[in-house]
């Protein structure tokens, strides 16, 4: 509960709800249902509210099911209202919410149970936990003999968040480590590059360790001999999510669910240990009552199962099954997969695809005039993710066709033309850009038509192409691009990239230089260079799909890193002596000197000298006590907001 309302202002967006649900605003939405529609901004903050206070309520016991209820519903309602929001952990919050209301989770410690005796300091059916266990990885352990017993806490049970990504990451994208290729250079992976070069480090304990952590953590969680062990691991890996990734408070509540893999009296062991005088103001550490809600086997026992016990059993096996199926029921909603299956958010995939976008187009025709114009990709939007869901962008088409008149562009006609590299692959296609998306078929229950297909036999190409970028220097980038016979490219190469060329690496291609009006053809393992400040045209014209990468300097930059290294050396000769010569005025400041009276400063060294601040800022804030005022600092003014 208290993550839950932590949670409300940042990721839910508390904090700047009046930036997207501000009445007027002319924003395209993403709604899992058509018919939800954001409520007026007023009405938006008392349901934001609602769902803060019950938060609130489920952390103190207080009112519990009321506020269970008046948490879930308002974040299902948000969560339907914008897909483009859904991840692992959100879907995972919603059903944790929906399971609260369901359980006895205001037996101890409670606001409900200073009014109520009967719920005070009470059993819990063991279902409760088998429910919650069951959701986020770990079957239930055997129960004490004092405790109540249920058919449904016979090991051993499911598992879901944990085993269930595990096997999704057995994808062979994971197994060969170019899911996320480049987290291995973060600072926490540091040690481990201490002793294993960077690329065994995202091998072996990025993709390997994951793997393995997912598939084994429920096992090991479950017996007490390695649970200490698993407690240890599992806490290590949520706090280096919480650094590696913004998931908001997901992984502080998987460290806050730590405690429901333990035995239910640990509790009352920990506040049997405080001082005496603190104990009066704590839960009891006395054992707990008898609740009806509880089956009692043995000596003592009275009455068989009740009506009430039957349905708890079936729901549990039923929503067992249910969670078992959802990650692997995409054979349904076939209009939601596109090159990954489903919508991101309740298939437990969790970071399995890694994406960079490299070129997004928007055109729009008149379909009276027929006049051509283009859109800044994301305009009337906020959010990106709609560049990988050809339902979003079947959305988002629907959404420009209806503004776009207010423009002066009547009954319009929307192309998308988006290059995404997926897993370290080509950049390729999503969409077949010949198509007008506003009038192309859609459909939850079919495949998508115009998606164009992931080129998955190019995939072998992936280590070559490393070892490609591995030989260019560190001022040479390069990109490379896959595409499909009969389609083109139109680039344009900017004066700044004064060395640019194009290299074919299989297939053939045409290139049309527009402003000089000539065409090359270029065949497997040929190039050629790129004229600077002009647009030109790739063909594909093989029968099979084309692949070329282009080779680019931004000499604009080198040439500025090279201005910058020789003020560096000349101020340092001018600090040591070797220095013979005086400096002009106009590089005086680079000494830490005003400029002269009608000097103007040199924008050369003007970034020069903001450098150095920023090194120098850098330094002076490295520090933990540093970082932990910033941390706290966005997080008041979040909160304050």
């Amino acid at each position: 509960g208290l993550l839950m309302a932590l949670d409300v202002p940042q990721e839910r967006g508390l904090g700047h709800l009046d930036q997207r649900y501000l009445d007027g605003l002319d924003v395209c939405r993403f709604p899992l249902l058509p018919f939800l529609q954001p409520l007026p901004l007023d009405w938006m903050y008392l349901l934001y509210t609602i769902m803060f206070l019950g938060a609130l309520g489920i952390m103190l016991g207080c009112c519990y099911r009321l506020s269970c209820v008046a948490f879930l519903c308002p974040y299902w309602y948000l969560l339907l209202l914008d897909k483009t929001s859904w991840n692992n952990h959100s879907y995972l919050y919603g059903l944790l919410g929906f399971q609260l209301a369901l359980l006895g989770a205001d037996r101890y410690g409670s606001m409900d149970g200073l009014f109520r005796p009967h719920k005070r300091n009470a059993h819990v059916p063991l279902w409760n936990y088998a429910l919650l266990r069951a959701q986020v990885g770990v079957p239930v352990p055997e129960t004490p003999p004092q405790d109540p017993q249920h058919p449904l806490t016979m090991p051993p049970q499911v598992f879901i968040v944990y085993f269930i990504a595990g096997l999704k990451k057995l994808d062979a994208d994971w197994v060969g480590g170019f899911s996320m290729g480049t987290l291995a250079r973060h600072w926490l992976f540091a040690p481990f590059r201490l002793v294993l070069s960077e690329e065994l480090t995202s091998r072996l304990v990025v993709h390997g360790g994951g793997l393995v952590l997912d598939l084994s953590a429920g096992f090991l969680l479950f017996f007490d001999a390695t649970r200490p062990l698993a407690l240890v691991f599992v806490t290590y890996f949520h706090c280096m999510n919480s650094q590696l990734f913004s998931i908001g408070m997901f992984s502080y509540t998987m460290l806050a669910t730590n405690g429901l893999f333990c035995r239910p009296e640990w509790p009352r062991r920990l506040l049997a240990r405080c001082p005496p005088r603190l104990r009066g103001w704590l839960p009891s550490t006395e054992p707990p009552q008898p609740s009806p809600d509880c089956l009692y086997r043995g000596r003592g026992a009275r009455g068989g199962l009740r009506p009430r016990q039957h349905l708890a059993a079936a729901f549990t096996i039923l929503y067992v099954l249910e969670q078992l199926f959802l990650p692997y029921s995409h054979f349904i909603t076939q209009g939601y997969n596109n090159w990954t299956n489903g919508l991101y958010g309740y298939s437990w995939d969790m970071m399995v695809h890694s994406r960079f976008h490299q070129h997004v187009k928007i055109t729009y025709r008149d379909g009276l005039t027929g006049e051509v114009g283009y859109l800044k990709p994301g305009a009337f939007t906020q959010s990106r993710r709609w560049r990988d869901h050809a339902d979003m962008l079947k959305q988002y088409s629907a959404c420009l066709s209806q503004l776009l008149p207010r423009y002066n562009v009547s009954e319009p006609q929307i192309y998308f033309d988006v290059w995404v590299s997926i897993n370290e692959r080509f950049q390729q296609r999503l969409v077949d850009p010949r198509v007008d998306l506003v009038r192309a078929p859609w459909s939850p229950w079919t495949p998508t038509p115009w998606l164009l297909p992931l080129l998955v036999d190019l995939s072998p190409w992936r280590q070559q192409l490393q070892e490609l970028e591995a030989q260019l220097d560190r001022h040479t980038d390069a990109v490379f691009i896959a595409d499909f016979p009969g389609l083109y490219l139109e680039n344009f190469v900017s004066e700044d990239l004064g060395n640019t060329s194009l290299r074919v690496l299989r297939g053939k291609v045409l290139v049309e230089l527009v402003e000089q009006q000539q065409n090359h053809s270029l065949q497997e393992g040929e190039g050629m260079q790129l004229p600077a400040g002009q647009y030109h045209k790739v063909h594909t014209v093989s029968p099979e799909p084309s692949c070329y990468v282009y080779l680019y300097v931004n000499t604009t930059a080198l040439q500025l890193e090279r201005n910058l290294t020789q003020l560096r050396e000349l101020r340092e000769r001018v600090r040591n002596g070797t220095e013979q010569s005086p400096l002009p005025p106009e590089l005086r400041p680079i000494l830490g000197e005003p400029p002269p009276a009608g000097v103007p400063l040199d924008p050369v060294v003007s970034l020069f000298l903001r450098r150095e601040r920023r090194e120098q800022r850098r330094e002076r804030d490295s520090s933990l006590a540093q970082r932990l005022r910033r941390f706290l600092r966005r997080k008041f003014f979040l909160f304050r907001r």
